[in-house]
């Protein structure tokens, strides 16, 4: 095992296979996310989503993909141009890497009814580095998908952040206020609604609160404007945002949200609170908009 990825991994401190399974997964994102670095891809785009609050904001669940956003609408950007960067840098800790470009087609697949038009995916193949580690086997394949949003709708705001593991970079990313529009347009308008909710989005909906983050309002109506979930001529405003959060709220299925996340987190009795009323409690008292 390569001495840098070895490092990573002891601070994680594994015990079961699983742990295992997510911290090598967690580990091969930021080697991925090095990669992009050295390519020059953050002077295009910004990091957001599960995975940039995980590794550079603390969050206390593993997620499985990796989610960009362009500065500026570009319809032609592809990202093959990037993987090759990717695939050389895992490759130089240890991986065997292939990248596969994966073709939306918003008529047969099932994403493309919650992933904007203009977006590419690719789907990273990443087999487990040799020799194996505590039941992950060197036949493993670890698949990471990374999107792109090629049109992204305007307001969010940026910072960067510095990381020192697997080498010294930094990412340019959404600040948290815009992350968390982001988190509140995915609880409102992914399209199988309440039945099959998220139960990652909740629990990071929940994290968000408990750090007292501002909503970017902005943001949220530009996206919310752009799926079509916002068609009114006046601003959106915070009111509203939590009357539909509490209609949506009163509608989910919260043993199903529970098994969503549960592979990703630690202690299940983090979830044990959920429900309509504290949801909705947390809503009233805490939500505000910037």
């Amino acid at each position: 095992m390569h001495s840098v990825v070895e490092m990573m991994l002891e601070k994680y401190n594994c015990t079961r296979v699983e742990e295992y399974r997510n911290a090598l997964r967690e580990i091969i994102q930021e080697i991925a996310l090095s990669g992009l670095y050295r390519a020059g891809f953050f002077d295009r785009a910004a990091f957001y989503g599960g995975t940039a609050l995980r590794i550079f904001y603390g969050l206390r669940r593993f997620s499985e993909d990796l989610d960009f956003s362009l500065l500026a609408p570009d319809p032609d950007f592809d990202i093959q141009d990037y993987c090759k960067y990717v695939q050389e840098e895992l490759g130089a800790f240890g991986f065997e890497v292939q990248v596969a470009k994966k073709q939306k087609n918003i008529s047969s697949n099932i994403e493309s009814a919650f992933i904007k038009a203009g977006t590419l995916i690719h789907l990273l193949q990443v087999t487990a580095i040799t020799p194996p580690i505590a039941g992950v086997s060197n036949q493993d394949l670890f698949k990471i998908k990374l999107e792109v949003d090629k049109m992204p709708p305007p307001a969010a705001e940026y910072e960067f952040k510095y990381t020192l593991n697997p080498i010294p970079f930094y990412v340019r990313l959404f600040t948290p206020p815009s992350l968390f529009a982001g988190k509140v347009h995915a609880l409102l308008c992914r399209p199988w609604g309440s039945s099959r909710t998220k139960g990652r989005d909740l629990y990071d909906y929940v994290w968000y609160l408990a750090r007292s983050t501002p909503l970017n309002i902005l943001h949220l109506e530009q996206r919310m404007r752009q799926t079509g979930h916002w068609q009114e001529n006046h601003p959106l405003g915070i009111e509203k945002v939590k009357q539909l959060l509490t209609d949506f709220f009163v509608r989910v299925d919260y043993q199903q949200a529970k098994r969503d996340v549960l592979p990703f987190i630690k202690e299940e009795n983090e979830l044990s609170i959920w429900s309509p009323d504290f949801f909705m409690a947390i809503t009233k008292d805490k939500l505000d908009g910037e």
